[in-house]
């Protein structure tokens, strides 16, 4: 197994430090605009909140998986397990492994082109000077992780403060601005709950859930977590929760300074709202933060990422080659090095709109759903795993969980959609092709244990 070779070094702070600085990211300070313009109206508040109910119910599902198979990977281990080692579960942990080498290095991609994006703000870039920007923070990313875990915990904490002391800047300005209030006294003005805005929230919330991800990012270290069966749903709940709670009085406080109607066609609006409130050399100091926040979340979620390739390796199911760890610092470079280099090539070639919807449908089919599904078909198995944590009202949360994904996945647009099918059945065919070479019997009897 994965956790003989890694080490237990990460606590609860730690964790939700990875956690919190891998959500927030850039996303929040580029898609608040884009919320805006979705909802065109004051209740785009609506949007955000939905995110985050999203990610409390799905967290019910991490946490149980997470608690009960605590090891490098995450989703991995826990389609394997789900579904049975030696059954369909071969399958789905190996399409898992097969998307996250395209997804891992969008995401990666995702938060380096807005980072260049947003550093126009300071500098206007031509097209190349933006692409070579992002270029050089996927680089920059892999040489500060290219160290052992009890280092990287260390900085993630420092990261982690620096992304709360920028929220608390940019909320405590629109507090000092006196007019903090207005924006949740007038939330309900024009509002009628009709077909239009359900499908406005769902068109919005692929934008407002894309700030929230990174919450089950603890999940892929959980071999290197102390006392996962406690700390691993601790710090993904103290994580969502302090989020949210950030995210919805950052966007109150953004418009209750710049109107909705002009904030949704900014393109730094943070920015902009900092210059109104205290001229043009604090909004370059907040614009700064907000890159290290950026620079951040490309950090968290990296580090995460590493970890999955290598698991599936060491477990015999993907490229050996991943399966290495640096003779000294004991972290999976081969991984790292091979994510970073495709993030790189990624950060070249996109463009942020797309890459955001292609993530989520990546995602949500393998990941989210499958897993959600996973855990209920393992619970009414009564294998005998044991679930140190138990989500409430079982199986409820599983089934809603299901149906917001599935509403998520629909709101991305056909042709990711139809993407994200294309990758499955592709992966599915090198499967059972690689099965066949290798004079592999794909499946055996579905083994759940």
């Amino acid at each position: 197994m994965a956790e003989t070779s890694l080490v237990r070094r990460l606590g609860l702070a730690q964790a939700t430090a990875i956690n919190m600085t891998d959500m927030v990211g850039i996303g929040p300070f580029i898609t608040l605009p884009m919320v805006i313009s979705m909802m065109n109206g004051p209740w785009f508040l609506y949007a955000w909140l939905a995110g985050a109910i999203l990610s409390f119910i799905d967290a019910m599902v991490w946490s149980e998986l997470g608690a009960a198979f605590p090891m490098a990977g995450g989703s991995y281990n826990f389609l394997k397990e789900t579904y049975g080692k030696n059954g369909p579960g071969k399958l789905m942990s190996f399409l898992f492994v097969w998307q996250t080498m395209i997804q891992a290095p969008l995401v990666i991609a995702s938060a380096a082109i807005g980072f260049a994006s947003y550093f126009s703000y300071l500098l206007p870039l031509s097209p190349i000077q933006a692409k070579l920007m992002s270029g050089c923070v996927v680089i920059c990313i892999v040489i500060l992780l290219y160290r052992k875990i009890e280092s990287i915990g260390k900085i993630s904490i420092i990261l982690w403060v620096c992304v709360l002391l920028t929220m608390i800047w940019i909320i405590g300005g629109g507090l000092a601005h006196g007019n903090f209030l207005s924006p949740i006294k007038h939330i309900n003005d024009g509002l009628t709950v009709n077909y239009a805005f359900v499908a406005a929230i769902g068109f919005a919330s692929v934008k407002s859930v894309y700030s929230y991800l990174g919450y089950y990012n603890v999940c892929h270290l959980g071999g290197e977590i102390v006392n996962p069966s406690k700390n691993i749903p601790k710090s993904m709940f103290i994580s969502i929760a302090g989020i949210a709670v950030l995210y919805m009085l950052m966007n109150v406080s953004v418009v209750s300074v710049i109107p909705w109607h002009q904030a949704k066609d900014s393109q730094f609006v943070v920015s902009e709202f900092m210059e109104k409130l205290s001229g043009h050399t604090s909004a370059k100091v907040v614009t700064c933060l907000i890159l290290l926040v950026a620079f951040s979340s490309v950090f968290s979620a990296t580090l995460g990422y590493s970890r999955i390739p290598y698991a599936a390796a060491v477990d015999g199911a993907f490229f050996k080659v991943f399966a290495k760890l640096h003779p000294t610092g004991k972290f999976p470079h081969i991984s790292l090095l091979f994510l970073g280099g495709v993030a790189f090539v990624f950060s070249l070639l996109f463009k942020l709109s797309d890459v955001i919807s292609a993530i989520l449908a990546m995602r949500i089919l393998i990941q989210f759903i499958s897993q959600a599904l996973g855990l209920y078909l393992l619970r009414r198995s009564k294998s005998g795993t044991n679930f140190p944590y138990k989500m409430p009202l079982f199986p409820i949360p599983i089934f809603l969980a299901i149906l917001m994904w599935v509403g998520i996945l629909v709101s991305t647009g056909f042709h990711m959609v139809l993407g994200g099918l294309s990758a499955i059945a592709l992966g599915t065919i090198v499967y059972f092709t690689k099965a066949k070479v290798n004079k592999e019997w794909p499946f055996k009897p579905a083994d759940a244990s």
